[in-house]
């Protein structure tokens, strides 16, 4: 089962578009979302326009995360293609999508996207529509004062 608001954030670890093992920590604001496949038109989208905001994250304390079942080296052509600035977490097997209930289909996860803070689910979007989506998710959190701007 999906994870809800409420719920405490799950540990995870998995390696990064750098070939780097990741461990976020939830304790301080994070965004982790689930996308299908790099380099499709969604996916570009969605990674694009985070990547835009990536700055006004960053400002107001939080970090962005990236999720798909691809590996590493798909991550890492995606992210250089695109100048993507932010961890793009390689989960080839699924563990990261099982960690936070996500129902891995066809070898891809949908779309959704946890806003993680105190260790904590805060929100969870799913179905998302990839434009539009990065801006959103700020704003909300801005809006829920999970965060501010300095």
């Amino acid at each position: 089962m999906t994870l809800e608001a409420g719920d405490d954030a799950p540990d995870v670890t998995a390696t990064n578009q750098d070939g780097e093992t990741v461990s976020p920590s939830f304790e301080a604001p994070a965004v982790l979302y689930f996308y299908p496949r790099d380099d499709t038109p969604g996916c570009t989208v969605e990674a694009k326009q985070f990547n835009e905001e990536l700055e006004t994250y960053r400002d107001a304390g939080v970090a962005v995360y990236g999720v798909s079942t691809d590996d590493v080296r798909s991550h890492e052509s995606f992210a250089e293609k695109y100048d993507i600035g932010f961890d793009l977490l390689a989960d080839p097997e699924g563990e990261i999508a099982d960690a936070f209930g996500v129902e891995v289909e066809r070898d891809a996860a949908p779309r959704t996207t946890f806003v993680l803070a105190e260790d904590e689910v805060q929100a969870v979007y799913r179905g998302v529509d990839p434009d539009g989506h990065a801006r959103e998710v700020l704003s909300e959190m801005l809006d829920e004062q999970l965060v501010t701007l300095e």
